[in-house]
Order: C-alpha cells, then sequence, then structure tokens
C-alpha cells in the first residue's frame, strides 16, 4: 500500500475471513517490495503493532526478518522473556536481544524530570538500535508497526516511538504492513495470526515504560516496585474476569514515603497508586468502577508480597482533570 490515505477498497477488518484476506495480501505486498533477497530489520517492542507487524513480515520473509529487541529494564514483569518465546520459536524471524538495562538505569540515575526521562529513553534506544543494525550487512528495509490513528495523529507517517531518528546514513526503505488498520483491526490480524492472546490484547503501554510509573527519579528498588505490584494487579483483574474489560490499569510509585506498621513494627515505605480507567478514544476517561472486596484484596496483597511498600491508594480521578499516565 502507498500514500497515507486509508484506501477506499480496505474493509473494516471484523472478522477472521477478512483477517485472512488481509494477511494474504500484506504478504503478497511485502514480497513484491522486499524481493526475493532483502531484509528487513524490526524494533520489536512487544506491544501488538509491532508484534503483529513483525509476525506478517516473517509470514511474508521467514528468517530475512531481524528483530531487535531492547530490553532496557522499563518492562513489565516477564514481557521480555515472553517476546523472545514467541518470536524466538513460533515464528522464523531471527531475533536479537539486546539486554541493556544498566545502559539505561545508570543513565537514568538521578533524573526527576518527566520529559528528560523520556528524552534520556528515547536516545539511548536509538543508538543501540543503531549500533545494532551497523553490525548486520546486506540491511535494506525497516519494518515498522505504524497503524493508521499514528497518521491521522501527526499528518506524514509517524515514526515508531523507539526508532524515530535513526541516523540517516542507515538509509532504510519504510516496510509498514499494518499502516492502514485500525487498533481493533489490529487485534483481529493478531488473533488470526496466531499470537498469544497477552500480546494480542495486551493494554495501552507507553513508549518510556515503567519509567513514566516510577515518578521523580528512578532507583532500581523503586522500579521493582512498580514491576511487582503492577504483576498483582494484572493477576487479580484476570482472575476476577476484567482482562481486556477495562482499558487499562496500572501501578505507580512516586518518589514520597509515609509511615506505616509492618509485622507490629513502624515502617518508612512507598506508597503504590493504582490507576483503573476505560476510555474510548483516550481523549476522556472515566474510572472503572470496581467491587471493594477486590480492591481490598489487591491492597492486602500488593503491601504484604512487594517490598518496601506500606500502603495502597486508588486514584480516582477522571480525565480531565486527570491524565491517564501520571507523567
Amino acid at each position: 500500500m502507498t500514500g497515507n490515505v486509508r484506501p477506499e477498497s480496505l474493509e473494516r477488518i471484523t472478522t477472521p475471513e477478512l483477517a485472512k484476506k488481509f494477511i494474504d495480501e500484506q504478504i503478497a505486498a511485502v514480497k513484491e517490495q522486499v524481493g526475493e533477497s532483502g531484509k528487513v530489520l524490526l524494533a520489536l517492542s512487544g506491544g501488538v503493532d509491532s508484534s503483529v507487524c513483525a509476525a506478517l513480515i516473517s509470514k511474508a520473509i521467514g528468517n530475512r526478518l531481524i528483530c531487535v529487541h531492547v530490553n532496557h529494564g522499563l518492562l513489565r514483569k516477564g514481557e521480555p522473556e515472553q517476546v523472545c518465546k514467541v518470536f524466538g520459536e513460533q515464528f522464523e524471524s531471527q531475533l536479537i536481544y539486546v539486554d541493556a538495562v544498566d545502559r539505561f538505569l545508570d543513565a537514568l540515575a538521578g533524573v526527576a524530570d518527566p520529559e528528560q526521562k523520556r528524552k534520556i529513553i528515547g536516545k539511548i534506544f536509538i543508538d543501540v538500535f543503531a549500533e545494532e543494525a551497523k553490525k548486520l550487512d546486506g540491511i535494506e528495509f525497516l519494518g515498522q508497526g505504524t497503524i493508521y490513528p499514528d497518521i491521522l495523529e501527526s499528518g506524514p507517517v509517524k515514526s515508531h516511538h523507539n526508532v524515530g531518528g535513526l541516523p540517516e546514513e542507515l538509509n532504510f526503505q519504510l516496510v509498514e504492513p499494518v499502516k492502514f488498520l485500525y487498533k481493533d483491526e489490529v487485534r483481529v490480524v493478531g488473533k488470526e495470526l496466531g499470537l498469544p492472546d497477552n500480546m494480542v490484547y495486551r493494554q495501552p503501554f507507553p513508549g518510556p515504560g515503567l519509567g513514566v510509573r516510577c515518578v521523580g527519579a528512578i532507583t532500581r528498588d523503586r522500579l521493582e516496585a512498580v514491576r511487582e505490584s503492577d504483576a498483582i494487579l494484572r493477576e487479580e483483574f484476570a482472575k476476577n474476569g476484567l482482562e481486556g474489560k477495562v482499558w487499562q490499569y496500572f501501578t505507580i510509585v512516586p518518589d514520597f514515603k509515609s509511615t506505616g506498621i509492618k509485622d507490629g513494627l513502624r515502617t518508612y515505605d512507598w506508597p503504590v497508586v493504582v490507576r483503573a480507567v476505560n476510555t474510548v478514544d483516550a481523549v476522556t476517561a472515566e474510572v472503572a468502577e470496581l467491587d471493594f472486596a477486590m480492591m481490598q484484596h489487591i491492597t492486602k496483597r500488593i503491601t504484604s508480597e512487594v517490598a518496601g511498600v506500606n500502603r495502597v491508594l486508588w486514584d480516582i480521578t477522571p480525565k480531565p482533570s486527570g491524565t491517564i499516565e501520571w507523567e
């Protein structure tokens, strides 16, 4: 597909049959664009857009797709392992795993300003990705999980949040097989491609990852508190049938402490803030109504299982006046 306007002939993809038709068309289109020997490089975050893009390109060209998964230490619990399992075993693409946790967290040490954190994360990601790209020979194409809302929001094709700004000397041609799909259509296609449900229906996740949910200057212990409390929240929502029914839910650990009691002793630890919202377009959002007994159970689990935490707060602020994320 060429241009930035969704073709009128493209039906809304709402069924497995329409998804299969789209997949077949895109496999043919990628083969034609890349040719019989072309190689495609793709930054694979594990989000639904990049995952569906990778799966589609892999179906077309097999191991001539090279996926780079950069672990910056700001992913949710179990996500790097899942990405490596799915794209290392289920699809034919080559997978390069880069453990850059120390590089990112060392650079972020002591940085409290949210925009500065974003800039540092974005720059290091670009540097790491470019370094990996320069190690490879014969790469002419860059796969990106651009989707249609990206185009509508930004006018020209919006670069993937992780790889926008790559050095010009890399001189890649873009391969964007899902660029005319809306998010719900991407999920239908991902399901048809055989991606696991928890990847297809993955919640929206900010580009800087848990870096914007570890409010203030990031420390490794507080970042781990975010990761562990988030895992508990997601586990309990799944147990209570809320997975896929609540649009987004996550935890935040701000950079302040309060007095508490644990095992009969005084503590001075962090609070965990829980945020759960429903929205149609992310422009406005309403707080999800939750069962109070479940909220109490989650609170008990977080305060007893997560190190350095003695208090759980529930954020019931709609958007506006609050934004969905805290940073």
